[in-house]
């Protein structure tokens, strides 16, 4: 006959046994040395159970440097970690390579950041590289010229980076995916071959500039399954991404303007010919310029979305503009003074196509 005291401490021993024991997640730092770590040891140490970097001012460091983790490369994976910052910003750097070149304890490559900025915090920096790929609040797709492409935006998760938050990196394959707090702020997809990383080094950045402290602690690492990469023939962009302009590559202060996404290509010039091929950089599908689908436009409550027209980007352009006059027929204008006009049509019947004149 089984003990049932037996019986019971072996569930509490197996309910009781860490997370990482459960699945698959491992520590990579155990909370009290920087065994297994390597880094300055005048900016980095252990403090309160965390990894703590510390810089002293605009003059304490030429470049950033970073702490850099001894355990090998990372390729599939997936990183838990909790990390405050207290001020200027840091950044959890995967996929990279050493550059010693550059100075001691430099790498580039991806890097989830750590930022008082909303648009920035979580964000992909790539570190001595393309600079940033993607906000808080998007999901990007660069094709494989090397050109970025807005396919979808949400919300951007807001935390206060100075209190405690965990930040998760998932990187599968040419996909990666950050979370803060449980909640996505990007998704990527890379194509481009050319500079993208696929495996490198793990780490953990101090910012040059004004005086801060970061701390990270409960760092967590999983390995994830080989997987086929994303192709573009199988995955396409969206008809109705936008392409983001970015500015030159590296971090600015916080005040900096974020990239813009600019229509997929249309007109060419103001003055061109009524009928134009897409634009030669235009990712796949994009030149159609068909409507956003309605399952990905949001609505209040109650309200319904309906298609009414989807305009030829190559033959119309980008509509910029629209009203209604006292008749309800809805008027729209391009970026190069085209005006158009279209009476709604009846519930569940398809628009005529819009009349359009030139307007002086």
């Amino acid at each position: 006959m089984r003990n049932p005291l037996s019986a019971l401490l072996a569930f509490l021993l197996v309910a009781l046994s860490p997370l990482s024991a459960q699945d698959g997640f491992k520590p990579i730092f155990d909370g009290k040395t920087l065994a297994g770590w390597d880094g300055n040891p005048e900016l980095w140490s252990v403090e309160d159970g965390a990894l703590t970097g510390k810089t002293k001012g605009p003059d304490h460091l030429a470049y950033n440097q970073f702490l850099i983790w001894n355990g090998g490369v990372v390729k599939n994976f997936e990183l838990r970690a909790k990390v405050k910052c207290s001020a200027s910003n840091s950044g959890i750097q995967y996929r990279s390579k050493a550059l010693p070149e550059v100075g001691k304890w430099v790498v580039g490559g991806y890097q989830c950041d750590i930022h008082a900025n909303t648009p920035y915090n979580g964000m992909v920096y790539d570190e001595r590289g393309r600079g940033i790929l993607v906000q808080n609040g998007q999901s990007v797709i660069i094709d494989d010229k090397a050109a970025k492409w807005l396919a979808a935006e949400h919300d951007p998760v807001k935390v206060d980076f100075t209190e405690w938050h965990e930040y998760v990196i998932i990187a599968q394959g040419n996909r990666l995916i950050h979370k803060v707090d449980g909640k996505v702020t990007i998704e990527l997809v890379d194509h481009d071959a050319k500079d993208r990383e696929l495996e490198g080094l793990l780490a953990f950045q101090v910012h040059k500039g004004p005086a801060m402290i970061v701390q990270i602690k409960d760092v967590m690492l999983k390995e994830l399954p080989e997987v086929p990469l994303v192709t573009l023939d199988k995955s396409p962009i969206p008809s109705d991404a936008q392409r983001i302009v970015a500015p030159a590559p590296g971090k600015k202060a916080p005040a900096k303007n974020a990239p813009k996404a600019a229509p997929a290509p249309g007109k060419a010039k103001a003055k061109a010919p009524a009928k134009k091929a897409p634009a030669a950089d235009t990712g796949k599908e994009i030149g159609e310029n068909k409507a956003t689908p309605v399952s990905r436009i949001k609505a209040p409550a109650g309200f319904q979305v309906e298609l009414l027209y989807s305009v030829p980007g190559a033959e119309k352009g980008s509509w910029v503009a629209l009203c209604t006059d006292d008749q309800g027929r809805i008027y729209a204008s391009d970026q190069y003074g085209d005006l158009y006009r279209f009476p709604p049509p009846p519930p569940a019947r398809p628009s005529r196509p819009p009349t359009s004149r030139r307007c002086r």
